[in-house]
């Protein structure tokens, strides 16, 4: 379990927010962190909550706590590395019961100052930046939010797309069954990729693209290719019956039946290509992309 249960001798009296920034050197924003999502418990395991005064002897923090289970880094620089991460693998817990995600590896091998620099969805396979160090951690996240950086991704679609095409439209909550899902529409945010075709595989009619997202909405490559005809085989979400993707959502969608129903056991979605200055330096880095170049050529 990536969350560990560990104890610490208390001092009686004192505020909770108090003893973790001045007695365990806790990390303000860490900190806070801890108690407003309850990980931070007395010797009843009763969380305790800003301001509470501490009435027992120890207690007791919820800490990440990574483990492996054989992910090594793709790259390694000095400042940060490079994951090739997997299909269906979270990036990030979404709660104390998340058994395994990207996040393990990474403070499994750099410690637990290291994070993420971006994220991807656990469908799509592909380029992660780790930063090592909070230093790191700062410049990266922030060349993410400027968007100073230059990203691609390898997709399979349906049919033939014969030639390059930008697609720029509006991106909103599509507010029907599926609360997840994105549609394109007349308002919402603003969204730009271009697409282009990399070959067809007339057998399959199937066309591997190379999709260049100038914004970084959710769903937007996804979102994007559905809205020409072009939905990504083993899309569980988009191109599909609301019951398919709830239960896709549920976890209620095996294997067998998702590949009757998309197509494919997995979205084939795939970070190939990042590029990037640091520190005085461009970094051009290319994903493994075996997978999905053999699924589509088989």
């Amino acid at each position: 379990m990536p969350f560990i249960l560990k104890k610490y001798k208390a001092i009686l009296g004192k505020k909770i927010q108090h003893f973790l920034l001045q007695d365990l050197k806790i990390e303000p924003k860490l900190a806070q962190k801890y108690i407003s999502r309850a990980r931070v418990f007395d010797q009843n395991q009763k969380p305790f909550i800003l301001n509470e005064k501490i009435n027992t002897n120890s207690i007791y923090i919820a800490e990440f706590e990574g483990h492996t289970r054989g992910l090594n880094p793709l790259l390694e620089f000095k400042d940060f590395a490079l994951f090739d991460k997997p299909t269906k693998l979270m990036v990030h817990p979404i709660s104390k019961n998340t058994k395994y995600s990207l996040l393990d590896e990474i403070r499994y091998h750099f410690g637990n100052n290291a994070n993420l620099a971006h994220r991807i969805d656990a469908e799509t396979s592909g380029l992660v930046i780790v930063c090592k160090n909070k230093q790191s951690e700062k410049r990266l996240k922030d060349m993410f939010i400027e968007k100073e950086y230059k990203k691609s991704y390898l997709a399979i679609v349906q049919g033939e797309l014969k030639k390059d095409i930008t697609i720029e439209n509006y991106l909103e909550k599509e507010g029907e069954n599926i609360g997840v899902r994105m549609k394109t529409s007349q308002k919402g945010k603003k969204s730009l990729t271009i697409v282009k075709p990399l070959n067809y595989n007339c057998k399959k009619n199937i066309t591997l693209v190379e999709a260049i997202p100038h914004t970084g909405r959710q769903h937007q490559i996804r979102v994007h290719l559905y809205s020409i005809g072009h939905r990504i085989i083993g899309d569980p979400i988009y191109g599909i019956d609301d019951e398919i993707a709830e239960a896709y959502l549920n976890k209620e969608l095996d294997d067998k039946k998702r590949y009757e129903k998309t197509g494919s056991y997995r979205l084939w979605l795939h970070a190939n290509y990042l590029e990037f200055n640091y520190n005085n330096t461009t970094y051009k880095l290319f994903s493994k992309n075996d997978e999905i170049l053999k699924e589509f050529y088989m």
